[in-house]
C-alpha cells in the first residue's frame, strides 16, 4: 500500500515524533533536492533487527531473539532474498526494505586483513533494521508518501489487514505534530550568532598526539616510496562529553551543514548523527554508480578568499593527481559487479561546495550484471576507495598499521536497501556518535609521496569543522539555560 497524503510535512519534525524510539530511523536530504538530495524517508518499529559482532549476530523479531554464528553479510544476503519483491514504484526508490549501516570494520569479510588496533568501543560491525511502514518525503515535488507493506506477513489477505492498521496508526501518530512547529528559537539564536572561535583542543581529544599524527603521515610517506602504496587515508578520532538531547544535536548540525546523504539512526543504546556528503553506492534497476570525493579545501571567510581557494583546489596538480587514481580504482570495484564495457565516469572532477569546505567529486556508474545483488557489490566494492587509498588492500593495512584503534562506522556505509533491489548507501564521514555520554567523530585525508603534515593536519580540522561548531553550540546553550535556571531559583 502506497498513499499520498494531503500537504506536505517538515520531515525534521515529523521525526520528532518518531525519535526516542529505539531503532526509528531518519535518512534525510538535507540539500539539493533536484539532484542528490531529493528524496527524505523516516522509519520506525521494525519487523526485524539484525546486529552483528565479528561472526556473531543477534536477530530480534516479535516472537523473540535468535543469536547465530556466521558470516553476516552472508545471512544478511538470505534475508534480503527471502522478502525480495518485483514490485517496484516508478518514482520512489524505496518502499520496503531496511535501513541501518555496514561498519568499516566488516572488510575483513571483504579481504584477509591483519587486525592490530585496539577496538576501543566495541560497537556492532552491522546494525540493519527491516522495515514494513516508511513515510517517504519527495523534497523536489513537495509530496509526503506513506508506504506499508504488511510484511513480515507472506499470506496475502494477512498483509492487507496489517499494512491497513500500520497505515493508520502513523497518521494517528503525525497528529501529534503542531501545525508551525519550530525548533527552540533560543537554540537558533545561538546558531545565528555563534562566532565559532572555540577549536577542538578546548574540549575534545585526539587518539592522536598532533606530533604522533605527523609520525603516522611520515611513515605513509616511506612506504610511499617503497612502492608499497601510492596513497592512504589517515585519520585521527576525536572524542568530548555529550549529555545533551542526540537529536538537538542532529537539527544543530542540519542547520549549519547541510548534505545530501544526512541520517540520524537511533541504535538503543547508541546514537548515529551523520552530514556526509560523499555517496557510496546508489543502486536502481541494475544501475550502480558511486561518487568519490578526493580533494578538500576550507571555505574562506570572504567571497574573494573563497574563491582563490576554490580555484586553487580545481587547479592542484597535487589534488587532480589523487583524484585521478581513485576514479581508477572505482571504475575498477565496479568492472568486478558490471557487465563487460558499461563502466565509465559520467561526471569527471567537478567541483562541489559546501559550508565548511569545497570538495573535488567524480561519478562513476555502470549496468550491473544479472548475478550481482547489493551484498555482491558490497563484497567487491566495500569499503569505498576514497577512504581507503591505492591500491586498496595494501593501504587498508597501512590504516591499520598507522591508526591506533578501530574505526568502527567511520567510513563504513549508512542507507537503505529495498527489497526490490534499488539500494542508496552514503560513505560516512563528518559524523557523530553518540555512545554512553561520549560523542566521538573522526576525520582524514589522503596521504601521497608529496604530502606536508602540518596541511594534512590542518585538512582534518577543516573536515571536523562543522562537527565541533555544532557541538559547541548545543553544549554551550545548555549551559546558558542552567545558568539561567541557577539565577532564577538563587533571585
Amino acid at each position: 500500500m502506497l498513499k499520498k497524503l494531503d500537504g506536505f510535512l517538515c520531515p525534521e519534525s515529523a521525526y520528532s515524533v518518531f525519535k526516542d524510539e529505539s531503532y526509528s530511523a531518519f535518512l534525510d536530504s538535507g540539500m539539493d533536492e533536484g539532484k542528490l538530495g531529493r528524496f527524505s524517508f523516516i522509519c520506525h518499529d521494525p519487523f526485524m533487527v539484525v546486529r552483528s559482532k565479528g561472526r556473531h549476530l543477534r536477530i530480534e523479531t516479535g516472537n523473540g531473539t535468535v543469536e547465530i554464528q556466521g558470516d553476516p553479510l552472508k545471512t544478511i544476503d538470505e534475508i534480503l532474498a527471502f522478502f525480495k519483491s518485483d514490485e517496484r514504484d516508478e518514482d520512489i526508490p524505496f518502499t520496503s526494505g531496511c535501513v541501518g549501516y555496514f561498519s568499516y570494520d566488516l572488510r575483513y569479510f571483504v579481504e584477509n586483513l591483519p587486525s592490530i588496533s585496539i577496538d576501543d568501543l566495541g560497537m556492532p560491525d552491522i546494525v540493519l533494521c527491516f522495515y514494513d511502514i516508511i513515510i517517504i518525503f519527495d523534497n523536489l515535488k513537495r509530496e509526503v508518501y506513506i508506504s506499508s507493506s504488511g510484511l513480515p506477513f507472506i499470506d496475502a489477505a494477512l498483509r492487507e489487514g496489517r499494512s491497513q492498521i500500520r497505515f493508520e496508526e502513523v497518521l494517528r501518530r503525525l497528529k501529534e505534530l503542531e501545525p508551525k512547529e519550530k525548533r527552540d528559537k533560543g537554540l537558533r539564536h545561538s546558531i545565528e550568532t555563534d562566532e565559532d572561535n572555540q577549536g577542538i583542543d578546548s574540549f575534545a581529544i585526539s587518539n592522536f598526539s598532533k606530533e604522533e599524527y605527523f609520525d603516522a603521515i611520515e611513515k605513509a610517506k616511506e612506504l610511499i616510496a617503497r612502492g608499497d602504496i601510492y596513497q592512504v587515508n589517515l585519520s585521527q578520532r576525536f572524542e568530548c562529553e555529550y549529555k545533551q538531547d542526540p537529536y538537538k544535536l542532529y537539527l544543530v548540525l542540519r542547520e549549519i551543514n547541510p548534505a545530501p546523504f544526512a541520517a540520524y539512526l537511533n541504535c538503543d543504546d547508541f546514537k548515529i548523527i551523520s552530514a556526509s556528503p560523499e555517496r557510496f553506492v546508489k543502486i536502481i534497476d541494475r544501475y550502480i554508480e558511486t561518487r568519490p570525493i578526493k580533494g578538500t579545501r576550507p571555505r574562506g571567510g570572504s567571497v574573494p578568499e573563497d574563491m582563490d581557494l576554490r580555484d586553487q583546489l580545481i587547479h592542484s596538480p597535487k589534488d587532480r593527481a589523487e583524484h585521478v587514481m581513485i576514479v581508477d580504482l572505482e571504475r575498477n570495484d565496479l568492472g568486478r559487479v558490471c557487465e563487460y564495457g558499461t563502466v565509465r565516469p559520467t561526471e569527471f572532477i567537478i567541483l562541489e561546495s559546501y559550508a565548511t569546505v569545497h570538495h573535488l567529486v567524480s561519478t562513476i556508474a555502470g549496468r550491473l550484471r544479472p548475478t550481482s545483488g547489493i551484498i555482491q557489490c558490497l563484497k567487491n566494492c566495500f569499503p569505498g576507495g576514497s577512504i581507503t587509498g591505492a591500491p586498496k588492500v595494501r593501504a587498508m593495512e597501512v590504516i591499520e598499521e598507522l591508526e591506533p584503534t578501530k574505526r568502527g562506522i567511520y567510513t563504513g556505509s549508512i542507507g537503505y536497501i529495498d527489497f526490490s533491489g534499488n539500494a542508496d548507501l552514503s560513505i560516512v564521514i563528518r559524523t557523530i556518535v553518540i555512545n554512553k555520554g561520549r560523542a566521538y567523530f573522526q576525520v582524514g585525508g589522503g596521504i601521497v609521496a608529496d604530502s606536508i603534515a602540518e596541511k594534512e593536519y590542518n585538512e582534518t580540522l577543516d573536515k571536523a569543522t562543522a562537527l565541533v561548531r555544532a557541538i559547541k553550540i548545543v553544549k554551550d546553550f545548555k549551559a546558558q539555560q542552567q545558568l539561567t535556571g541557577k539565577i532564577a531559583i538563587s533571585g
